[in-house]
């Protein structure tokens, strides 16, 4: 009977698991909400917190949830992996979907669909949800519409793997094993949150859906609750399964005992070492600064009248001032509600008083109360970058020239605080709203609230996240791990913006995948990198080859491998001799890998694309094609 040629694949978590499966990183959907953030800084510190909250939940079960806050900036997070898949595969797909989802900021909620995993967040509890409107079916562009076996036994598949799935706790996956080309294979994964009935409407809907794919070889629907996909080739994974032996058992604790044991003591060394040195560095933070009477920065702001305020930032005002000799200076007025604050402001003086360079803001001084703390800085006439950037109008004072000497400029700054003296200075903030600008649009990097020094070459992990979403590493975001190719990473967004004129984050609205980075990434691989150039440099003559190379410099800088990105100090010899080659930058994260794709929502006709195959012998193509 051909009947006993559709098998069920129940897979089943054991304790230890040996496979040679692929985590299935590559992206199917990303579906960003439309309401906004309320106060992004809680919001960024609510996502890093609840992220972190679930990671040792997924290591242990595949499966995991959690909520952190209070409304309105209250967060709940769910994340599962499929049931086929490891522990070491999971992890990676999870931290795929860790760096992918922070690119529906600012938007509230987000959902990741990876071919191995989903993630969610929002500011609700959603975990009992089965369907959306902003549900997506997403269907390959192969199609076998010459083999009509292919669509009686692709529609055979998914109905048993989605009926079997709700009393399998879930999840089901099976396939017909005929020719290479009448052969189709099908998997379907519920959320752990759902009850058997919740799973079968979810599936139900999606097994309706999916079949407006057909012919295509490829589907996808990727549900509020479920996910479900069908192939002609099989891409979910046979676990194999060991046992682990009493001896074996008793290794591994001994081993972990001893681990804990020299942990314990490591970390009292390093830390009594390291309260020293904040000690030191707090007793001599005052000794290389001047300080200012609070009166004479009252009078010299005109009593922090509006007329002299500048801007804002997350904990207080910046002013304009003008001391008795006639010096403008800029006074960051800063108001402290809790210790975490007083530490940013102590960290903010201890990284500027022991660094002077030509494009970082020049820390003048300082007037330390009770209740305030005001930091006194050169002044920008300037203002800060964005100010001029992004405005319309403004922007037209930024003609090439003075773009270029501002990139370069700014990766002075940062080469300089990556490698002076031999000690690294992670800024963690570099993007347009902290480049200052003097009389001449010389820059000034400023605000150094975040920055951390770092021990040599090695990755310091940060246990707290910080930063402004859209500018943050991927590796930073999702693993907390912090080198110098953090700032290296932000800087490449800021080089695309100042290029383009548009903020990395504008392109969002239409496509949550379609980022400025990306954009440009795009462009880059077809040749068109001229038509993100901002339109008020187009009039400018022989400046093309330069912007190419200044782009080019720019995706380098954003490339996904921090170990492909380059160092401060390489991208400072690039940008001063563009005349030269310049490396071909790999691709940078969040490009929407799942390239030959079609959207089909379910009440809508299927469109099929030109490419057919023709006849049922070619091999099962590979999961996903390489980007070109």
């Amino acid at each position: 009977m051909e009947n006993r040629r559709v098998y069920i694949v129940l897979l089943v978590w054991l304790l230890v698991q040996v496979t040679e499966a692929s985590p299935r990183t590559d992206i199917v959907a990303r579906i960003c909400g439309k309401k906004h953030a309320k106060n992004s800084k809680v919001y960024i510190k609510n996502f890093s917190k609840v992220t972190r909250m679930i990671r040792d939940d997924i290591r242990d079960n595949g499966y995991a949830t959690a909520s952190t806050g209070h409304p309105p900036n209250q967060l709940h997070l769910m994340a599962q992996c499929f049931y086929d898949l490891s522990t070491d595969d999971c992890l990676l797909c999870f931290d795929r979907c860790l760096a992918l989802l922070p690119g529906c900021f600012p938007k509230v909620s987000g959902r990741i669909y990876l071919d191995g995993c989903f993630m969610r967040v929002d500011n609700y509890t959603f975990y009992n949800e089965t369907l959306l409107s902003s549900d997506k079916t997403v269907c390959g562009a192969v199609d076998m519409d010459t083999a009509p076996d292919f669509i009686s036994i692709t529609q055979r598949v998914i109905r048993n793997v989605a009926s079997e799935a709700p009393s399998n706790d879930g999840f089901a996956g099976g396939g017909y094993d005929g020719s290479p080309l009448c052969s189709s294979y099908a998997y379907a994964n519920c959320w752990n949150t759902l009850d058997e009935e919740s799973c079968k409407s979810c599936l139900r809907n999606a097994s309706d859906s999916i079949l407006n794919c057909l012919p295509s070889t490829e589907g996808r629907v990727a549900n509020a609750g479920c996910f479900l996909r069908y192939s002609n080739y099989r891409f979910f994974n046979d676990p194999q399964y060991c046992t682990i032996t009493a001896a074996t058992a008793v290794i591994c604790v001994i081993t972990v005992l001893i681990g804990l044991c020299m942990g314990k003591i490591v970390y009292k060394v390093v830390h009594r070492h390291k309260s020293l040195k904040e000690v030191d560095i707090e007793s001599s933070m005052l000794t290389k600064s001047s300080t200012f009477k609070y009166s004479t920065l009252e009078k010299a702001s005109d009593n922090f009248s509006e007329a002299n305020k500048l801007g804002f930032g997350a904990y207080g005002d910046v002013f304009k001032g003008t001391l008795a000799d006639g010096r403008e200076i800029a006074i960051k007025r800063l108001h402290i509600s809790h210790k975490h604050q007083m530490k940013e402001i102590q960290n903010e003086m201890k990284i500027i008083t022991g660094v002077q360079h030509k494009n970082l803001a020049r820390f003048l001084g300082c007037c330390l109360t009770t209740q305030l703390s005001l930091l006194i800085y050169e002044f920008a006439p300037n203002k800060s970058l964005d100010y001029l950037l992004f405005d319309p109008e403004r922007k037209k004072e930024l003609d090439w020239p003075k773009r270029l000497n501002i990139i370069i400029g700014t990766a002075e700054g940062l080469e300089y605080l990556h490698t002076n003296d031999g000690v690294t200075i992670v800024h963690r903030d570099i993007k347009a709203s902290n480049i200052l600008l003097d009389l001449r649009y010389r820059p000034k990097i400023a605000d150094f609230g975040l920055a951390k020094f770092c021990c040599g070459d090695g990755i310091n992990a940060c246990p707290l996240i910080e930063g402004t979403l859209g500018y943050m590493a991927p590796e930073y975001l999702a693993h907390g791990r912090l080198t110098e190719k953090v700032d290296v990473y932000s800087y490449g967004v800021l080089v695309l913006e100042i290029v383009s004129g548009a903020r990395n984050g504008s392109f969002q609205a239409d496509d949550p995948l379609h980022t400025l980075v990306t954009s440009t990434w795009n462009h880059y691989q077809s040749n068109t990198v001229w038509e993100i150039v901002d339109e008020s440099l187009k009039g400018e003559e022989n400046i093309k080859e330069q912007v190419q190379k200044v782009v080019q410099v720019g995706l380098l800088c954003t490339q996904e491998s921090p170990a492909l990105r380059p160092t401060m100090t390489k991208v400072t010899c690039m940008l001063k001799g563009l005349e030269l080659d310049i490396p071909t930058p790999s691709k940078p994260p969040f490009v929407y890998e799942f390239s030959h794709v079609v959207t089909v929502s379910p009440d809508s006709p299927h469109q099929l694309s030109n490419n057919s195959l023709s006849h049922c012998n070619p091999p099962p193509p590979p999961p996903l094609p390489p980007p070109s």
